[in-house]
């Protein structure tokens, strides 16, 4: 019954039926076949899949995330990054490393710092002699890290399902996201010191304070929302709250670049999107009910310790199924789908279930730009005129670049681990 039922659901998403149909039709089809269960409870657990304080945040970052897109956030926090980076060989290619974690660390989402920091940056790259697969794949790979760094909506499903502080969540994606930037920037310093690019001189001390002042609103939101989550102030939803509130008044009164047509027209978009991350979470709650009610969750995880009761061994096929997975669905798909399956699987090899959440994430956010779906591929080739073959060579070599660094937050789960620790006791989403 079990496997059946994976090969039921795996075969309705490869027929195409968009994800909350083929769980909602799964989790019906399995319930009539048992006859144990009326089907109309269906409904009510994707009802009681909502009802969640913490998933309240996710509207409330996308609509934030918006906000500061339009707000003219991007061209300050470029010209910063510019500044810190630039000088340096292949700064320019360092100042889209950069450039990326300041923007995901805004938006929270990965295509939205492609298309953000990719329409800025990716012309100016072609012009100084980049090759254009390489600064293609180099805007996909590092776009991704707007998963990692919080405030992130991968994080926040995944919190809200494995029962994880979202707080902790938060401050161990700093960790990772700053291990995956630094490994990124390396690799651009190395590139350009191979191919004999110069230096240039740095900015005056006028300058990067003009740059940094200019930007200053819009540096300070991370700053305000994991300050007010970590001091206990507020909770990530209320924090969400606020990031909503500031980046308006910022947008609309200081930065003066969000209209009363430009706030509309992102408050409909931002409904758009949680219309449909929310739907499949309701869906989710419905699969990841029958999957543990029917016992498969616990038959999947025996099955898998069968093969090995080795942490280090059932970590590995967790990386495995995750980056598979990861080539085909988006990130909120897959936390939704696998969390119920990996989630028993982790507590009996002793993987903590933050640095597990981690684990996740980064798998994930390779994902984005791993043939032959992976996101990121599609959002670069609307840039620029490049094509989907084009963005899938300049990502295959950054591919195994990421790989790396997955290995590493594996093997060395204090990366991710060593904030929450120090810094944070009993917060929760």
């Amino acid at each position: 019954m079990g496997s059946g039922f994976l090969f039921l659901t795996s075969g309705l998403l490869a027929a195409g039926l968009p994800i909350f149909v083929a769980l909602t039709l799964a989790v019906f089809i399995g319930l009539s076949v048992a006859g144990t269960t009326p089907p109309m409870l269906i409904v009510q657990r994707m009802f009681s899949g909502l009802d969640s304080f913490p998933l309240m945040a996710i509207p409330l970052f996308i609509l934030a995330g918006n906000l500061m897109s339009t707000s003219g956030l991007s061209n300050r926090i470029l010209k910063v990054a510019q500044m810190l980076v630039g000088p340096f060989r292949g700064g320019l290619a360092m100042t889209t490393v950069t450039g990326s974690m300041f923007f995901g660390a805004i938006s929270g989402s990965s295509p939205a710092t492609v298309v953000s920091v990719g329409r800025l940056i990716l012309p100016s790259m072609l012009k100084e002699g980049y090759d254009q697969k390489f600064s293609v794949g180099l805007l996909m790979a590092t776009g991704a890290v707007g998963i990692i760094i919080p405030p992130s909506i991968f994080m926040i499903v995944y919190g809200a399902m494995a029962g994880v502080s979202i707080g902790a969540l938060f401050m161990a994606g700093i960790g990772a996201g700053l291990v995956y930037g630094l490994v990124f920037l390396a690799y651009c310093y190395y590139r350009a010191c191979k191919s004999g690019m110069e230096s240039r001189p740095f900015p005056s001390r006028q300058e990067l304070f003009t740059a940094l002042r200019e930007a200053s609103w819009g540096l300070a939101i991370p700053v305000l929302i994991l300050g007010g989550i970590y001091g206990g102030i507020f909770t990530p939803t209320e924090a969400a709250a606020v990031a909503v509130v500031y980046a308006t008044v910022v947008g609309m009164f200081i930065y003066r670049e969000l209209s009363v047509e430009d706030l509309w027209r992102v408050c409909v978009d931002s409904a758009v999107v949680t219309t449909q991350v929310m739907i499949i979470v309701a869906s989710a709650a419905a699969f990841s009910w029958y999957l543990t009610t029917s016992g498969l969750t616990q038959q999947l995880a025996t099955g898998l310790l069968s093969l090995s009761d080795n942490p280090v061994v059932l970590l590995l096929l967790i990386n495995v199924v995750v980056l598979i997975a990861g080539m085909f669905l988006d990130p909120n798909s897959i936390v939704i789908i696998l969390v119920p399956l990996v989630i028993k699987v982790a507590e009996m090899a002793g993987v903590d279930l933050v640095h597990l959440g981690v684990i996740l994430c980064v798998n994930c956010a390779i994902g984005m730009f791993t043939p032959p779906f992976g996101m990121n591929l599609f959002v670069a080739s609307s840039l620029g005129g490049v094509t989907y073959g084009q963005a899938v060579k300049g990502a295959l070599p950054l591919v195994w670049l990421a790989l790396i660094v997955l290995f590493v937050i594996n093997a060395v789960p204090e990366i991710s681990l060593w904030l929450p620790r120090t810094v944070m006791s009993g917060i929760s989403g």
